[in-house]
């Protein structure tokens, strides 16, 4: 990627003056203070957080640009240190901020209050979980404890990295779910290509622990695959009845 101020025309840049020396009513902290938060852009909000621009280009233009590269907030929240600093006025301090930023804002959104999440539905999961999966650059299998009535009791890593039947064991899969006294379980995992439909190791896996559910006897009420802002459900799709 290259530079940012090396995308922008001069014929552009004589045109843009300093934060500061804009009226006090269009400047994001001010504006942010006398209007609230709702009357910023997305654009102003990550300006504040930028704090500064480089050059003749103001926090506004660069938080303009990243918007327009990265083409949403939701794929800026999954870029790396390295890929913010490749804009020019954007440095450790400023990258590891936004990051920071960005994680706090994943982690409110995911937040479970006092009273026990309630599972009812594949959209459930992915409401929960979509945040913190979607653009992950590699995959993550988890395990949902649920109680007798479908409430969540915890959620497991079981393994990171490319999925398969020799690291996604029964035995760790059902470890934690009977230590914890669940009566059912929900497999999830994410797909980094965006494409949700399950791949041959995907099924084979499922049949495994299908099987090994059986002898255990806690059920599994679903698998679910996450790839970007869509999901794909194993119970949806009928593909957890027993042949």
């Amino acid at each position: 990627m290259k530079k940012f101020n090396d995308k922008l025309s001069e014929d552009l840049l004589q045109y843009h003056s300093k934060i500061k020396e804009w009226p006090a009513d269009e400047r994001p902290r001010e504006k942010l203070i006398k209007y609230g938060t709702d009357s910023l852009t997305n654009a102003e909000l990550l300006a504040i957080m930028l704090r500064s621009g480089s050059g003749k280009i103001t926090a506004v233009d660069l938080a303009k640009k990243m918007l327009s590269d990265f083409g949403s907030l939701n794929s800026l929240l999954s870029k790396s240190i390295n890929e913010l600093k490749n804009y020019k006025g954007v440095g450790t301090t400023k990258a590891v901020t936004l990051l920071a930023a960005f994680e706090l804002a994943k982690r409110i959104s995911t937040e479970v209050s006092d009273k026990k999440l309630k599972i009812s539905s594949p959209k459930d999961v992915y409401t929960r979980y979509g945040p913190f999966l979607k653009d992950l650059k590699q995959e993550v299998f988890k395990v949902l404890l649920l109680s007798t009535s479908n409430e969540l009791l915890k959620d497991v890593e079981i393994t990171k990295g490319t999925l398969n039947a020799s690291l996604v064991h029964p035995r760790e899969v059902f470890r934690n779910a009977i230590i914890e006294a669940a009566a059912a379980i929900i497999l999830l995992h994410n797909h980094p290509s965006g494409n949700p439909q399950p791949s041959q190791e995907d099924i084979q896996i499922t049949k495994q622990l299908l099987q090994a559910s059986r002898i255990v006897e806690i059920t599994i009420h679903d698998h679910i695959i996450i790839a970007g802002n869509t999901f794909f459900s194993f119970a949806e799709n009928g593909m957890l009845k027993e042949k």
